[in-house]
């Protein structure tokens, strides 16, 4: 048996990056207690900037009150060490987007918080099955694929494994939910639904403006305007990071063909160190 949701009071975070920070803000915003957990003290600090510097948004907006923002962050412990998440009732996997990384954190944490706890990957591309695997839980491990930015995205897809059980996903859905965000389900199927969708069109965006097709401005108009998207592909790119777009893309050629190779200019841009909106510049100016 999985831990039920109203068992649930004490949430645990592995990663402080962009995603994991989100996720920790989210869940500490809607009155969860959280550990959020990176592997140097200083990727720990640069996640309570993000949230510092989200919250603040939030309450410049009017959407938050400056006390709900403070009582927010007092919610949030940061940690170095993965046996702090021992006591944890829930805990949702953030780290890199490497299948050993993933792997090596689902077997120690399997040591680590009781047998009933449901464990969670925000993994965007890779197996859940393959994920649980290294788990003796593999029936209590799920997909938890938070859009980014977290804080504002109100989508999160429900990836269901090989093993994962009933409960398991019906606890992922209801903590979602409790988020305030609003769930999709998908089976265990390379790139989801998501960026079983996403990867090509953000592609065929970057070969658009490296074939000259269009300027940059334009293909992002074209798209924006043509489709009612809120972002066309390539400042959508920017914003989730061009290594991830990479990433992911790769994942998804090596598993599904040549309908999902990765742009040229899209690796060269990565090579260059310009990955988006976090490095300063991607296919725009930040």
């Amino acid at each position: 048996m999985v831990r039920t949701m109203d068992s649930i009071e004490r949430v645990g975070v592995v990663g402080a990056g962009t995603m994991g920070s989100g996720i920790a803000q989210v869940a500490a915003t809607n009155g969860y207690e959280v550990r959020m957990r990176d592997v140097e003290e200083g990727f720990v600090e640069r996640g309570f900037e993000s949230i510092d510097d989200s919250l603040e948004r939030f309450v410049s907006k009017d959407r938050l009150s400056r006390e709900e923002a403070d009582a927010a962050v007092e919610r949030i412990t940061g940690t170095t060490d993965l046996a702090d998440l021992a006591d944890c009732d829930l805990v949702v996997e953030a780290a890199l987007e490497e299948m050993d990384v993933k792997r090596e954190v689902f077997a120690d944490l399997d040591g680590i918080v009781d047998e009933d706890v449901a464990l969670a990957t925000n993994t965007s591309t890779l197996s859940i099955t393959t994920i649980a695997n290294a788990t003796d839980r593999a029936s209590r491990v799920v997909g938890l694929h938070f859009m980014n930015p977290v804080p504002i995205m109100e989508g999160v897809e429900v990836v269901v494994g090989e093993r994962t059980d009933e409960e398991t996903t019906a606890l992922a859905h209801a903590f979602a939910e409790a988020l305030g965000k609003t769930t999709w389900e998908s089976d265990d199927k390379p790139g989801f639904v998501t960026n079983r969708i996403l990867m090509p069109w953000i592609n065929e965006g970057v070969r658009a403006f490296d074939e000259g097709v269009a300027t940059r401005e334009d293909v992002d108009a074209g798209m924006r305007l043509g489709t009612n998207v809120p972002m066309g592909p390539l400042e959508l790119a920017d914003h989730i990071g061009l290594d991830v777009c990479l990433n992911a893309s790769r994942t998804l050629y090596e598993e599904l063909g040549d309908r999902y190779k990765p742009a040229y200019l899209l690796k060269r841009k990565v090579e260059a160190g310009d990955l988006g909106k976090k490095s300063g510049r991607g296919f725009y100016e930040y």
